[in-house]
């Protein structure tokens, strides 16, 4: 019987036949997309689709890559054990968004680059160039490990398949589209693997409501179990979720990822135009909100269906993430290929994220690595070395599954690895961007001691978690299972939470319980503290003229229809105004400051 334990159903024929021929339709999209573009090949696109994608698609591919198989099996997980205070993540996501469209894009736009972290070197030295574009490197790999072992977990408890077999499939179907395809594959294949994402947290809601009743009755039973307290307003910043670490803590942690991660930052500049490449981002928060909203129900049906026997504590599945995949197989077998479509959804938000990694991961090794040693590379050169990166770089993220497997909660662990690395990095974008004083030994100073910070606190907190008063626990029963299996945990009530604690905790315990969603403001906040006075000590302040082109400015704001001139053409795209540009010293080309329409700076 539905939510009473025990064993669940495994795969059916159709479910292997909805499943294969979804991911044989993803990878089928990405080759079509490789094979029409083979006469176009070029470095720009392979990595920016020939800077001529539209809002609408980009916007979706943005959404997809960060919405993986993590979102999938993680976020339903975390409103069944923790409530609602995860939904709070829609604002940061508005904040988020307005700050990346407005400041990071046009700056970003206007510059030509390909790279991120190109901006770095502008701004800064040839060093910190490096070192952004290796943080980013480890960052990545590391988290599409994580993203590789989510889907692979669901499967394994679905299907009993080869967990390994598993990993190593989804590489490979990455490797394939992605080495072939480029950036254009990897959108396109974002763009359906999107739609099966949400189909599939749709197919969990409807039946969870048919179950129970209706919607109403969901929303009742989550009140009743404390699942619906959403707004908690204590400052205590150790608590692991409140009003304040999700709307502060969680806007600068989405923007490094949105802002200066070069898996969404190739995404935006290969729009056609700033106009496209800043709706794209809005659409996407659109879209960001609408994932959230609807992972966050399956999690509350999940909560009303289990109220009364909690999986986890029964015995039934060996982690929390196999929470919802053990429910897809209790209430949906009865309709085959419906779990069939589900293990899909996750398994194309892995697809999405990993292509979209391994791409980007391409493109900065070429671009910030190989191109400053070997200038004089053919466009054939190139290509071939792009597809074999492809290649190299899939296999090493396969690999960094089995560490992702190590790490607990798929959710916390993504964005504590964001948290760790990409927070001193987005410290510095807003060092050199907002600050004239910056100069390279700060900033440098700055990102060093910022990372050495956040990666004491962040692995102490992997190694030392926090205390149960302060990860907000919320209560779950055992009091209606059928006790077919044996549970590991024991307590004297039908009421436990499945948190444990280490035996002993060291003096700096509490320190390393900073909830993990202000690690990423803690690593800003000191890179841009500590290179400020690090740049004013060592005569920032004494700096010659700089670029204006390197600085946020008032016309960026003002800037939403703008024209520029193609950097991949040269010729003035349509609707556009002519008007006088200049070259400055630095070898970027300008408009004329009393005008607001905008011309993309390219290198002369």
């Amino acid at each position: 019987m539905v939510g009473t334990g025990g064993p669940v159903a495994t795969f059916s024929e159709w479910d292997y036949v909805v499943f294969a021929g979804t991911i044989v339709g993803a990878a089928g999209l990405g080759l079509f997309q490789a094979f029409r573009g083979r006469k176009e090949s070029s470095s720009a696109e392979y990595f920016l689709g020939g800077r001529q994608m539209s809002a609408v698609p980009v916007a979706m591919s943005l959404t997809a890559s960060f919405m993986s198989g993590v979102t999938v099996i993680g976020t339903p997980a975390e409103a069944y054990l923790y409530g609602t205070s995860f939904w709070l993540f829609g604002i940061s996501y508005v904040i988020m968004s307005f700050i990346t469209a407005e400041i990071f894009v046009p700056l970003f736009y206007r510059l030509g680059i390909t790279s991120a972290y190109e901006y770095l070197e502008m701004r800064f030295s040839r060093l910190i160039r490096v070192l952004g574009t290796f943080m980013y490197t480890m960052q990545t790999i590391l988290y599409t490990g994580l993203v590789i072992y989510a889907p692979a977990l669901a499967l394994n408890q679905i299907t009993g398949m080869d967990l390994w077999g598993v990993l190593v499939a989804t590489g490979a179907v990455c490797i394939v589209y992605c080495t072939l395809g480029g950036l254009k594959a990897v959108i396109w294949t974002d763009v359906l693997q999107m739609v099966i994402m949400l189909t599939g947290f749709v197919a969990v809601i409807a039946r969870g409501a048919v179950l129970q009743g209706g919607l109403d009755k969901i929303w009742e039973d989550a009140g009743q179990g404390g699942r619906l307290e959403t707004f908690d307003f204590d400052p205590d910043p150790l608590k692991r979720h409140t009003f304040w670490s999700m709307t502060i803590g969680g806007s600068v942690t989405w923007m490094s990822v949105y802002a200066i991660n070069q898996s969404q930052v190739q995404r935006y500049i290969s729009c056609k135009t700033l106009r496209h490449a800043k709706m794209a981002l809005y659409v996407n928060m659109v879209g960001l909100c609408v994932t959230l909203s609807l992972a966050m129900l399956s999690g509350l049906a999940m909560f009303s269906i289990y109220k009364n026997c909690d999986p986890f504590t029964n015995g039934d599945v060996g982690s929390t993430d196999q929470l919802l995949p053990y429910l897809v197989m209790d209430i949906l077998a009865v309709y085959p290929g419906i779990p069939g479509l589900f293990v899909a959804a996750a398994y194309s938000g892995t697809l999405s994220t990993v292509s979209s990694s391994i791409n980007a991961l391409v493109a900065v090794t070429v671009e910030d690595f190989i191109r400053p040693v070997w200038k004089n590379l053919s466009v054939k050169q190139t290509t071939w070395l792009s597809m074999g990166l492809s290649v190299f770089f899939g296999a090493l993220c396969i690999g960094m599954a089995g560490v992702a497997s190590q790490m607990g909660s798929v959710l916390q662990a993504a964005l504590s690895i964001f948290g760790m690395l990409s927070g001193p990095l987005l410290g510095l974008y807003l060092l050199g961007m907002l600050f004239r004083t910056a100069n390279s030994i700060g900033g440098l100073t700055g990102m060093f001691l910022s990372l050495v910070l956040t990666l004491w606190v962040g692995i102490g907190g992997q190694l030392y978690p926090a205390t149960a008063d302060k990860t907000n626990p919320l209560p779950v029963s055992t009091a209606g299972c059928n006790n077919t299996l044996q549970s590991n945990m024991t307590t004297e009530t039908p009421w436990t939470t499945p948190v444990t604690q280490p035996d002993v905790r060291p003096p700096l315990a509490d320190f390393y319980s900073l909830s993990y969603l202000y690690i990423s403001f803690l690593g800003t906040l000191t890179t841009i503290v500590i290179g400020l006075l690090v740049s004013m000590i060592t005569g920032g302040c004494k700096q010659g003229k700089l670029n204006s082109q390197l600085f946020v400015r008032k016309s960026d704001f003002a800037c939403f229809s703008c024209s520029h001139k193609s950097q991949v053409s040269g010729k003035t795209e349509k609707g556009a105004t002519e008007f006088d540009i200049g070259a400055d010293k630095s070898g970027f080309v300008h408009c004329d400051p009393t005008s607001h329409d905008f011309v993309e700076a390219t290198k002369l």
